[in-house]
Parts: C-alpha cells; sequence; structure tokens
C-alpha cells in the first residue's frame, strides 16, 4: 500500500514537472516570438523612416533645381514665378505618373498610401534679425521696424525693449561671463524673453539669416511692408500688394515712380526686389505619420547651396536640426 502510494506521488511529481517545463518552453518561445517581431517592427519602421527621409530629399533636390532655373532670369523675384506656386498634398504616384519615364512600378500600392506637399518661401519678405545689430549697437532704423510691426501686431512694446537689449548683449565683442547665449534661430528668442503667443504671431513675418538682408518689396507680407516703410500704412501696403499682383516692380526706382508719395522712404539698404535666400518645406504623410523637412537655400545667380537642413516629426518642437553646411 505503501509503494503504490509512493509510485503515484511520483507520478504526479513527474507530472507537474512536465507541465512547468511546457510552461517554460512556452514562455520562452513567447519571448522570442515577441523580441522577433519587435525587430522587424524596429527595422520596418527605420526602413520607412530611411525611405521617407530619400524622397524628402528629392524634393529638396528639385526645390534647388526650380531655383536654379529662376536664377537664369535676371529680372526680379515675385510671387508669380514658378518657384512661389505651392505643391497641394497629392499621392506620390501622381508625381511618379507625371515624370518622363512614365510608368512606374507600384509594389503593393505603397506609393498610393505616401502624399506629398510642398512649397518655397522667400525669406527675404520677412524682418531679417540680423540687421537690428551692427558693431555691437541697436541700429534704429531696423529697431523702429520692429517697433512698428510689433504695434500693427498688437504685441507689448515692453517685451520687445527687453529681448533687443538680451540680444545685442548676446553680439557684443568680447563676450561677457554673464551675457546671454546667441540664438541661431528664430524659435530660440525665447531664451531672450519673447512669449510663446508673441512667437507665434512673429513668426511668418520674421527670419534670422546668416547675414544682413533687405526686405524685397515685391515678395513682403502687408505688416511687414508697414513696418519696413516708414510712414506706410497697413491700408496703402495693401494697395502696394494689389498693385504688385498685377505687375511686379522690376526696380525700386520703378515702385516709387509708380507708387507716388508712400514709395519717398523706399532706399536700397533697407529694401530691395530681389532675394537670394528662400526657405524649403517638404511634408511627407504616411498613415498616421507625418514627417515635416525643412531647408534653407542661399542662391547666387545660377548656384545655390544649403545652408541649414532640419527634420521632424509634425506636431514635435522645433530645432531637430542637422546642419549640413555651414552659413556664409
Amino acid at each position: 500500500m505503501t509503494s503504490h502510494l509512493h509510485q503515484q506521488a511520483q507520478r504526479g511529481a513527474a507530472l507537474l514537472l512536465a507541465l512547468l517545463s511546457a510552461a517554460l518552453v512556452a514562455m520562452l518561445a513567447s519571448a522570442g516570438l515577441w523580441q522577433q517581431w519587435r525587430t522587424l517592427s524596429v527595422e520596418t519602421a527605420e526602413r520607412g523612416l530611411q525611405q521617407a527621409h530619400w524622397l524628402l530629399t528629392g524634393a529638396h533636390d528639385w526645390a534647388r533645381v526650380v531655383l536654379r532655373e529662376d536664377g537664369r532670369n535676371v529680372g526680379a523675384d515675385h510671387l508669380g514665378e514658378p518657384w512661389a506656386i505651392p505643391i497641394k498634398e497629392a499621392r506620390l504616384s501622381s508625381f511618379l505618373a507625371a515624370s518622363p519615364a512614365g510608368v512606374v512600378e507600384n509594389a503593393d500600392g505603397l506609393m498610393d498610401q505616401v502624399f506629398l506637399s510642398g512649397r518655397i518661401t522667400d525669406m527675404q519678405s520677412r524682418l531679417n534679425l540680423r540687421n537690428l545689430v551692427v558693431n555691437g549697437e541697436l541700429v534704429d532704423s531696423e529697431w523702429q521696424a520692429w517697433f512698428r510691426l510689433y504695434h500693427l501686431l498688437g504685441l507689448p512694446q515692453a517685451e520687445l525693449e527687453a529681448w533687443s537689449k538680451a540680444y545685442n548683449a548676446s553680439q557684443a565683442l568680447p563676450y561677457e561671463e554673464d551675457a546671454p547665449l546667441e540664438p541661431q534661430r528664430i524659435e530660440q528668442l525665447i531664451w531672450l524673453g519673447m512669449s510663446r503667443d508673441s512667437l507665434a504671431k512673429l513668426s511668418p513675418h520674421i527670419s534670422m539669416l546668416p547675414v544682413a538682408t533687405p526686405v524685397n518689396i515685391n515678395t513682403a507680407s502687408a505688416p511687414v511692408l508697414a513696418a519696413v516703410v516708414p510712414g506706410l500704412s497697413v491700408s496703402n501696403a495693401q494697395q502696394w500688394i494689389a498693385k504688385r499682383n498685377t505687375q511686379a516692380w522690376d526696380s525700386l526706382e520703378e515702385a516709387q515712380k509708380k507708387l507716388g508719395e508712400s514709395a519717398s522712404g523706399l532706399n536700397p539698404k533697407q529694401h530691395s526686389i530681389n532675394s537670394g535666400y528662400f526657405e524649403v518645406t517638404g511634408q511627407l504623410r504616411l498613415d498616421s505619420v507625418t514627417l515635416i523637412e525643412k531647408s534653407l537655400v542661399r542662391r547666387t545667380g545660377m548656384d545655390s547651396h544649403t545652408v541649414w537642413h532640419e527634420r521632424r516629426p509634425r506636431h514635435s518642437e522645433p530645432g531637430c536640426m542637422v546642419t549640413v553646411a555651414a552659413p556664409c
């Protein structure tokens, strides 16, 4: 009887051990499958991201070709030129179907799931922060332009005085230990005391280019024109825009002749009808993922090169910049 009970106990222990072994094998197999799935998912995501980067790089190169071809024309830069026409969001297959090759393979319909859009923005249509300080001193005419822009946008003058003073201190040579860090991008003006609300309102109208530049009156918005041209009201600036939409100005002298007394404040130091700096923005959307790529391109005649390059997902904080060429 005792021997029989002992045998049953051994069988029960063996069965329990077998069940534990089976559970352990199943757990290890599940962990291995999960790890394999995770590795495959990461590789797929990285491959998709790299493909998106290559597509946006192609769009960037296309924009440089457009700007180069526009450089063949010696005339003024204005919003009626091909570079100024934005590309609305469309399927990638639509772009490829219009290529000289004609028919393009579309494996698994992937190109029907990818959407591209983009635009080229004249950065000399904005107030350039680099104009504000020369040789460690605030330039009065430029400060007055910023003052008028703040007033037109309903922003606090005290804020302008605070951050412009800090920006001036950041430009001083030699640098002092307690001097604020010099911003390299417009978004970094927050370091100097500009509020996020003010930055959001100012962003479409201001820039920070590598060097001081005049404002292109053929592409500037009404607030920028009213800010940079002394004595010009917003209503007059809107009339300027209506006239230039009919015929862009080929010179400042022509603009002064056609616009009369309201254009008496134009001068070649602050105003121009040509541009050399453009921002190229490309956007790619695949499912729920949207990737934005921005580049600052400097064009000199037929030559163009990239000053800086930025890639980031949509709704992320700006500043994830990768510099591919030194500013000059």
